[in-house]
């Protein structure tokens, strides 16, 4: 059974986030803590303004971040964040493996006070592009022919598969 939200945690992410907006940042944080003592391993908050990088999420950051200091996953970790994860978000702590992800704002309550859409998505309808089929999707994609588009894959599992 998980353990409940700490209430602590929560509060942390919303300060960092908004001490990020203070500063001339977007309002979002990461804390990534050890889920068995509850011990902060690491602070994140957006940086998209300040590096240019649209990239820059907070959990992104904090993913990026504990990789250079040696931690290859969030595996044993939970992570508090300002707001459900975006698509890019969700599918990068997919990859990370943390143990479960504490959100404070659903996506319903950010919407209603924040827009950080672009040309191709809005808030709104980012989650659904994902679900459509490359055809119908905002951001415009083609497939590319190739005489032997497997060989990447086919070269990596020669070598790890043996």
């Amino acid at each position: 059974m998980t353990s409940p939200a700490d209430p602590a945690l929560v509060a942390r992410s919303i300060d960092l986030a908004r001490s990020n907006v203070a500063d001339g940042g977007k309002p979002f944080a990461c804390v990534v803590v050890d889920a068995a003592s509850g011990e902060v391993l690491h602070e994140a908050t957006n940086q998209v303004v300040q590096s240019g990088d649209k990239t820059a999420h907070a959990e992104i950051t904090a993913i990026r971040e504990l990789a250079a200091q040696g931690r290859s996953d969030l595996r044993g970790c939970d992570v508090y964040v300002t707001a459900y994860p975006c698509p890019m978000c969700l599918g990068a702590l997919y990859y990370a493996e943390p143990e479960r992800v504490v959100y404070a704002a659903t996506r319903e309550q950010e919407n209603e006070h924040y827009e950080d859409g672009g040309r191709y998505m809005t808030l709104a309808t980012f989650y659904d592009e994902y679900a459509a089929a490359p055809e119908d999707r905002a951001l415009p994609s083609a497939h590319g022919a190739h005489p032997h588009p497997t060989a990447p894959f086919e070269d990596h599992a020669a070598l790890h598969h043996s």
